[in-house]
């Protein structure tokens, strides 16, 4: 059992969907060989944290674009956009969609309060887990990266996936809490990240596959647009948590809200 997955390491334009959906779309065209592919936090817009003028209603142009290049491309797509319905506060939402039509989500539960993030949007509730072709997949977005306790493994994922508009002057911690939530989990970590600038910071990608020992499966050089290729092995990942069983001595806890 093997996951293809490609993770797009875009240069995301400031404020412009249609052309941020473009670029992702040449990206996606040429691809083969590809299960799932990921793609940035806010990916039609750059990481707006204090303006929702951009938020898309789950009928909007963003989120169809979504399932018509799954179901185009029999590849599912991933990735967080400002989604809301102009009733109350939008959410940043991680949506997967399946190349069936099929739609599901995670809103971002920790949002980013030294930017002002928590004014404007409304914190997600619920952890979600996504079965796809025989994978556990825990999706999750940007700043959740620093809590691990959002993340801890109950055994009930396989792949952990972070999205996100992780700034140039932070990227080292980025690339440690990657490895160490490879590590503590004993899964896969797929963290996906933008490069480019906005009009308050740089982005330098950093967007890297790691395997359940924390080793890099692949990565691309700082600051290039482009494409990170991992396939995920999941008989290898089994065996791995079967014979060092320390996910069986975590301690047990319930999490509250």
């Amino acid at each position: 059992m093997v996951l293809r997955a490609a993770l797009l390491q875009m240069n995301v334009v400031w404020g412009d969907p249609a052309v941020n959906r473009r670029t992702a779309e040449r990206m996606i065209r040429a691809l083969k060989d590809t299960d799932i592919v990921f793609l940035p936090e806010m990916f039609t817009t750059g990481f707006m944290a204090s303006d929702t003028s951009q938020a898309e209603p789950m009928e909007g142009p963003s989120v169809g674009w979504m399932r018509r290049i799954a179901a185009e491309t029999g590849m599912a797509l991933a990735g967080s956009l400002v989604i809301g319905d102009g009733t109350g506060r939008p959410s940043n939402r991680f949506l997967f969609a399946f190349p069936e039509g099929r739609l599901v989500w995670y809103d971002k539960r920790h949002l980013f309060s030294f930017s002002g993030e928590e004014r404007f949007y409304a914190p997600g509730t619920e952890r979600v887990v996504i079965e796809y072709k025989g994978f556990r997949i825990l999706p999750m977005v940007c700043y959740d990266l620093r809590f691990p306790v959002w993340s801890r493994n109950r055994n009930d994922y396989d792949v952990a996936v972070y999205t996100a508009s992780w700034p140039k002057t932070r990227i080292a911690a980025w690339d440690a809490l990657l490895r160490a939530r490879a590590i503590e989990n004993q899964c896969y970590v797929l963290g996906i990240n933008r490069v480019g600038s906005d009009p308050s910071t740089r982005y330098d990608g950093h967007s890297v596959g790691l395997d359940f020992l924390g080793d890099t499966l692949a990565s691309l050089p700082e600051g290039e647009e482009g494409v990170v290729r991992v396939e995920l092995d999941g008989a290898r990942l089994a065996e791995y948590r079967e014979h060092f069983r320390a996910w069986a001595d975590a301690d047990d806890f319930v999490l509250g809200r």
